[in-house]
């Protein structure tokens, strides 16, 4: 089983930019879609951005046009780029990977890595 470890996460002002980075103890490259969701205090975990092996990408529109999510599968690594955060986007960030549709094979979770934009 894939494990996968988020790193990178930690307090910044509004306005500012954080790299994530999630760490696979195995390979990702058959793992169709890799994702980063995030979970504020007392909310529900909600879905940040995906990408594909083939590397379609898709956002959340609170975040579109500020994050970039990609990955490398040579070094088993998937990256969000966060630029102009903003108070909103505090929260436990959690690295995924699934099959396209979930049914088709095992689902992955890091333990998650804690963003606070705050001034």
């Amino acid at each position: 089983q894939v494990q996968l470890v988020e790193s990178g996460g930690g307090l910044v002002q509004p306005g500012g930019s954080l790299r994530l980075s999630c760490a696979a103890s195995g390979s990702i490259a058959s793992i169709a879609v890799m994702g980063w969701y995030r979970q504020a205090s007392e909310k529900q975990r909600e879905l940040v951005a995906t990408i594909t092996n083939g590397g379609n990408q898709n956002y959340a529109d609170s975040v579109k046009g500020r994050f970039t999510i990609s990955r490398d599968n040579a070094k088993n690594r998937v990256y969000l780029q966060m630029n102009n955060l903003r108070p909103e986007d505090t929260a436990v960030y959690y690295c995924n990977g699934r099959s396209y549709n979930p049914t088709w094979g095992p689902s992955y979770w890091g333990q998650g890595t804690q963003v606070t934009v705050s001034s």
